[in-house]
C-alpha cells in the first residue's frame, strides 16, 4: 500500500529561535501548504537572562498547547558567522525550544538555515526579504510575512513538509 505524502501532511512548527526574538509559524501541510498563524516572542532584555529562557519555553509551550501541531521544525543556527557569545545565547534559545516540544512529546527536526532558503527560495544564501517573498507566496499571502524572524519561522515549517514529503516518497518507492 502506497501512502500518500500529502493526505498524511501534518501541522507543522516552524521555530526561528533566538534570545532577543524568537520566531515561530504555524503550517498546515497538504499539496499546497497553508498558512495558520505566526509571531514573534520577545523576552524582555532586562530580565535576567535564566527569566528569558524560561519565559521562550513558556510562551513555546503555549503556543504548542494552543495549536497542537504534530511535528516541530528548528532552524540551526550558523554559527560561523555569529560572535561566540551570540552562537551560544541561540543555542541555548534552541535548547528551550527543543525542551518545549519534547515535554509535549513531539520530535524535532533540524534544518541548516542555508536548507530553509533552498527550500523556499531554490537558492540557499537567500536574503531576508528574498525569504519572505517566497514565504508570501508559497502560502499566498496577501502582504510580506513581518516581522522576517516570523518569515524564517515560516520558511522552517515549509522547508519541512518539503523534506517530509520527499522522504515519504522515497520511502513508497522502495
Amino acid at each position: 500500500m502506497v501512502v500518500d505524502p500529502v493526505a498524511t501532511a501534518p501541522l507543522v512548527l516552524g521555530i526561528d529561535p533566538g534570545l532577543r526574538a524568537c520566531g515561530w509559524g504555524v503550517v498546515q501541510g497538504g499539496a499546497t501548504p497553508c498558512f495558520v498563524a505566526a509571531g514573534v516572542i520577545k523576552p524582555n532584555p532586562r530580565d535576567a537572562f535564566a527569566r528569558r529562557l524560561l519565559f521562550l519555553h513558556a510562551a513555546l509551550a503555549r503556543l504548542i498547547e494552543t495549536y497542537r501541531p504534530q511535528e516541530v521544525a528548528i532552524e540551526d543556527p550558523f554559527v560561523g558567522s555569529l560572535a561566540p557569545a551570540s552562537a551560544l545565547a541561540i543555542g541555548q534559545a534552541r535548547a528551550a525550544a527543543v525542551l518545549a516540544a519534547a515535554a509535549s512529546g513531539l520530535e524535532v527536526e533540524f534544518y541548516a538555515p542555508a536548507a530553509v532558503k533552498a527550500a523556499v527560495s531554490g537558492y540557499g544564501a537567500g536574503d531576508k526579504r528574498q525569504v519572505q517573498a517566497m514565504v508570501r507566496l508559497l502560502l499566498a499571502l496577501e502582504a510580506l510575512p513581518e516581522p522576517s524572524d516570523a518569515a524564517d519561522a515560516l520558511a522552517v515549517a515549509i522547508c519541512h513538509l518539503q523534506n517530509r514529503r520527499v522522504r515519504a516518497l522515497e520511502r513508497a518507492g522502495r
